[in-house]
């Protein structure tokens, strides 16, 4: 019996106007003609007060019109509760004439009607002239007369409810002296009825029986049948906690289900589930630990109520089991042929990095069950790093998925929460091998440089240890699951930007593939292939509507973005589109037609500019090439001197190396003074030495050379050419000594308009991985001591 009975709503959950009702014709409906509202699953008795959702247009119609007209409604049960509109044959015949205590609409615009049940009808005709059910009826009046029968059946139906609220545990006391206070046996019937636990088409036979005597020995049979079902409860209570502890309550209360399913015949539903869920985890193609594991959990389910909250962690436990791909994929033919060009396709330049991926999937081809070298690629943002795995992907035939890693600083994103509580999940890992729905995708972990460590959460790059060494991913070990997962058909690649925040033995699981910066050259060839296109696609324009001349494409480059890569340039080139798109939406008909004088019109002033010139203009200025996680980029070493006592001043927030580095390059000019023509009080003066942006953090010993040829140019008078940058780390004896990073700062001495660089001897070997178009518009000199940087950098 349920004893939960739903109250009218408070005054505050009415609104504060009556909800707009749909144009309905203004009749009036003769009083044997009733407006009917169909429920799906409610049975209202006479005498109960219940609260009823509509939601149907004509239910909502029906229930409006009988509030503004002061009518009752017909509340009616549909045949099929899954039938959104009910026909007159979809409904039963008979139903409850019920009184509309008040109408309320929620914010969410949800229309709710406090019900009163009055008495019973009996459907004679449908009126089907209204845009709402209504129908002639016949309300069937309950005949008062209380025979000795039925008083005879009135005392034992009001001590048999009495008995069924004392078995329950928590019965409320104001329902006992609601079943004493009752003196009509067909209402006393009603109520019992209505608030037992039964079917909607149990209720509703209840509700056509108008014969009291009969209504009330139905309701009689239905209450013995729930007071034997309390009783055995109380049986099996009784046998249980004689034999059990604290600790085998859980299964007390399983048993209890189980017995109570049983004599209610109930609990068959769950069944097919079951049954559906081992087929599944037949079908996963799981080991054998695996399976074993899968339908032991199972097992646990079955005896579960659904009601545990460790029903629904078993259950999505189970759900990760069967849907993980444990199956052996099939060996698909690489074609290299096609790979290359695929890799033409999607990227220009970047010969050495495609070349290198081809000959990795030769050697997958030739042996697929070799364990290759997991490849990260290193480079500055925007220069294809997560597209070069997507390409590989589709040179595979393979599903591509992406991990990102920045930020990540709990162990448990990579191998995944234990299931302790409600929530957790697998690592990301796992996740991303359900998304892919292959053992064999391509697994990009993204930003693999950005991973952090947690004393509390402990140490994400040692978790990737694992799943990066083919000598054990092939067993590793979810959290979550508890049981091995094979990843050594998984083809992992990850990126990031440098390689000095990744661990020692977890870039030692990797082959490094650094990704230059792209020339200028290769921008305008990137921009004409594939980013003009990909932007005019993004804003919904015709090859034939916009035309970027090559001017305006160099223009951007140089004007506009100051990158290694191209996802500025991108970005500048979608502003430029969207411009136009603007003007053809607003009627244009003209093909646009966009040449480098119409970028200032369109973006403003040019953002970049050349300061070389400007910055060497003086004596004490010297250009230097420095190496940032964004690609290479140019700096520029202002020397001054000032009356004082001999000290050094540094600026620019210097690290502690370049600081070493411009004490060592003023010890050395002093040294060398008299050599140098240079006739300064050092005694009575103060050197100071800035290095510009003083908002960024500078640190490397590559600025000795610079920071020498500026205090040079300064105590010499003479200035250093504006077309000449160097690089290179100096000792006390004048040696020049050799630095990292030229690639990146050659491309960025190109893309400054620099003519001259000057390199440290040593560093000649690394020339060759410069592109061939940067060092054709660059001339080299090489330094073996600060003498030869001297003779060719200092003008006149």
């Amino acid at each position: 019996m349920n004893l939960d009975q739903d109250q009218p709503m408070s005054h505050a959950d009415a609104p504060a106007a009556m909800p707009v009702a749909p144009p309905v014709a203004d009749v009036v409906l003769p009083e044997d003609t009733l407006v009917l509202v169909p429920v799906r699953n409610l049975v209202l008795f006479p005498g109960m007060i219940l609260p009823v959702t509509i939601g149907r247009g004509g239910s909502i119609a029906a229930a409006q019109y009988a509030v503004k007209h002061e009518r009752p409604i017909g509340l009616i049960l549909q045949r099929d509760p899954a039938e959104d509109a009910p026909e007159p044959e979809g409904l039963h015949e008979v139903g409850t004439v019920v009184r509309i205590l008040r109408y309320v609409t929620t914010p969410d615009g949800t229309h709710h009607i406090i019900c009163q049940g009055e008495e019973r009808f009996r459907i004679r005709e449908f009126r089907r002239d209204l845009p709402f059910l209504a129908a002639q009826v016949e309300r069937q009046h309950e005949d008062g007369e209380v025979t000795r029968e039925l008083e005879a059946q009135l005392m034992q139906l009001r001590e048999r409810a009495i008995e069924a609220l004392e078995l329950l545990p928590q019965a409320p006391p104001e329902m006992l002296q609601a079943v004493r206070g009752f003196t009509s046996p067909g209402g006393l019937a009603d109520m019992v009825a209505g608030f037992m636990d039964l079917p909607a088409p149990d209720k509703q036979a209840v509700l056509e029986m108008f014969a009291v005597p009969a209504r009330v020995e139905h309701v009689l049979g239905l209450l013995a049948h729930r007071i034997e079902v309390l009783k055995l409860s109380r049986e099996i209570d009784a046998r249980t906690k004689a034999t059990m502890d604290e600790r085998q309550r859980e299964y007390v209360l399983r048993e209890q289900l189980r017995q109570i399913q049983k004599e209610l015949g109930e609990g068959e539903g769950s069944g097919e589930e079951f049954a559906g869920l081992a087929a599944a985890i037949d079908r996963a193609g799981m080991p054998e630990e695996v399976a074993a594991q899968a339908k032991k959990e199972l097992g646990r389910l079955e005896r579960m109520p659904e009601s545990s909250a460790e029903h629904s962690m078993v259950r999505t436990y189970l759900d990760w089991l069967v849907e993980l791909p444990w199956a052996e994929p099939a060996e698909a033919p690489i074609d290299i042929a096609g790979a290359r060009k695929i890799l033409d396709e999607d990227h220009y330049g970047l010969e050495k990095v495609k070349r290198r991926i081809i000959e990795f999937l030769a050697v997958r081809k030739l042996n697929p069950a070799g364990h290759g070298p997991i490849l990260c690629f290193v480079g500055p943002p925007g220069v294809g790093k997560t597209s070069l795995g997507q390409s590989i992907a589709r040179a595979l035939g393979r599903r591509f998925v992406r991990v990102a890693l920045g930020g990540v600083h709990d162990e448990a994103e990579i191998r995944g929460h234990r299931r302790t509580y409600v929530g957790a999940l697998p690592g990301n890992v796992i996740q991303s091998l359900r998304r892919a729905g292959s053992r064999d995708c391509v697994m990009m972990l993204d930003e693999i440089d950005k991973v952090g460590a947690s004393v509390h959460h402990g140490d994400t790059s040692s978790a990737l240890l694992e799943v990066l060494d083919p000598e054990q991913n092939k067993a590793f070990r979810d959290n979550y699951l508890g049981v091995t997962f094979d990843l050594s058909r998984v083809l992992f690649i990850t990126t990031a930007n440098v390689l000095d925040t990744i661990p020692g033995p977890l870039r030692d699981r990797m082959e490094i593939i650094h990704l230059p910066g792209y020339t200028e050259d290769e921008k305008l060839e990137i921009a004409k292939r594939y980013l003009l296109r990909r932007q005019r696609e993004a804003n919904g324009l015709a090859p034939e509507q916009a035309e970027v001349t090559e001017a305006a494409l160099r223009g951007l480059i140089h004007d506009y973005t100051r990158e290694a890569g191209v996802r500025n340039l991108e970005r500048e080139i979608g502003a430029v589109l969207r411009n136009v798109a603007a003007r053809i939406a607003e009627g244009e008909t003209t093909a646009a037609r966009i040449d480098a004088g119409d970028l200032a019109t369109i973006l403003g002033p040019a953002r970049f500019e050349s300061e070389v010139a400007l910055r060497t203009a003086l004596p004490g200025v010297a250009t230097g090439l420095a190496w940032t996680p964004a690609g290479g980029d140019i700096l520029f070493v202002e020397a001054s001197r000032t009356p004082g006592s001999g000290k050094l001043i540094l600026t620019g927030q210097l690290g502690e190396v370049m600081k070493e580095s411009a004490q060592a390059a003023l010890t050395l000019v002093k040294s060398r003074a008299a050599s140098l023509g240079i006739s300064v009080d050092f005694d009575h003066s103060d050197v100071h030495i800035h290095v510009p942006a003083g908002a960024i953090p500078k640190d490397g010993p590559s600025a000795g050379v610079a920071m020498f040829m500026a205090l040079v140019s300064l105590l010499a008078g003479r200035t250093v050419r504006a077309d000449t940058a160097m690089t290179g780390e100096i000792s006390l004896r004048g040696l020049v000594l050799p630095v990292g990073g030229v690639k990146e700062k050659v491309l960025a001495a190109a893309r400054a308009g620099i003519a001259t660089v000057l390199l440290p001897a040593r560093n000649r070997k690394d020339l060759v991985d410069v592109p061939e178009a940067a060092r054709a518009g660059l001339r080299f000199e090489w330094l073996e001591t600060v003498d030869a940087a001297i003779a060719q950098a200092l003008a006149g």
